[in-house]
Parts: C-alpha cells; sequence; structure tokens
C-alpha cells in the first residue's frame, strides 16, 4: 500500500545530512552517503510505480486508496512500520556493507605490493 513511504523518508534524512555534511569529510560513510540516498529514491519510485500499476496509488486525492476508509488506513500504517522500516533497514545495512568493502578495497589498492 504505503511501504514504499519508510525508504522515501529516509532518504530525505539522509540527503539533509549529506548536504549538511559535506563530501569533504574524513568519514567514510558520510563521503558515501549519497550511495543511500540514491538507492533509497530509486527503490521508492520502482514501489511506488508497481503500487500504481496495482491501483493502491491513484492521481487524485486521496491518492492512497487506503485512506478512503478507516480500518484500511489502519492496516495501511501497519504495513508501514513492519514491511517498509524492515526495507529501510535492510538497505542500511546493505549500504553500510558496501561502504565497509569499499572502504577495504581502497586501501588493499593504496598499499603496493612489495
Amino acid at each position: 500500500m504505503a511501504c514504499f513511504t519508510a525508504p522515501l523518508a529516509g532518504a530525505a534524512v539522509a540527503a539533509v545530512v549529506q548536504k549538511t555534511a559535506g563530501k569533504k569529510s574524513s568519514n567514510p560513510f558520510l563521503r558515501k552517503l549519497h550511495w543511500l540516498v540514491k538507492m533509497a529514491l530509486g527503490g521508492s519510485f520502482l514501489l511506488a510505480i508497481e503500487h500504481i500499476y496495482h491501483g493502491e496509488i491513484t492521481f487524485f486525492p486521496p491518492f492512497l486508496t487506503a485512506m478512503k476508509d478507516p480500518n484500511d488506513t489502519k492496516e495501511m500504517i501497519h504495513e508501514i512500520m513492519t514491511v517498509g522500516v524492515s526495507m529501510a533497514v535492510l538497505l542500511l545495512v546493505v549500504w553500510i556493507g558496501m561502504v565497509v568493502v569499499s572502504e577495504i578495497a581502497e586501501r588493499r589498492k593504496a598499499v603496493p605490493n612489495v
């Protein structure tokens, strides 16, 4: 229904942190925060397209079809809090793994073979 909103909110927070921290930081996680933003925005966009295709999102108010009925709204919020947050956490874990692997690769590349 609206599970894509949790990673989208995470992307917004990460984008704000990225703008304030800048790319000049010595922290590798702050330097590569743009990866997380792009991953979250891309995933949210694809999920939104899938929800549009299945008729769960419309182009007229209330936009999310689950908001027409209060019982459906409760189910939608439950889905955001479970599925959406789980997707956002998994995305964060994958991004952390990517940053760690890239830092290891960069350090190996910087050390000359003896």
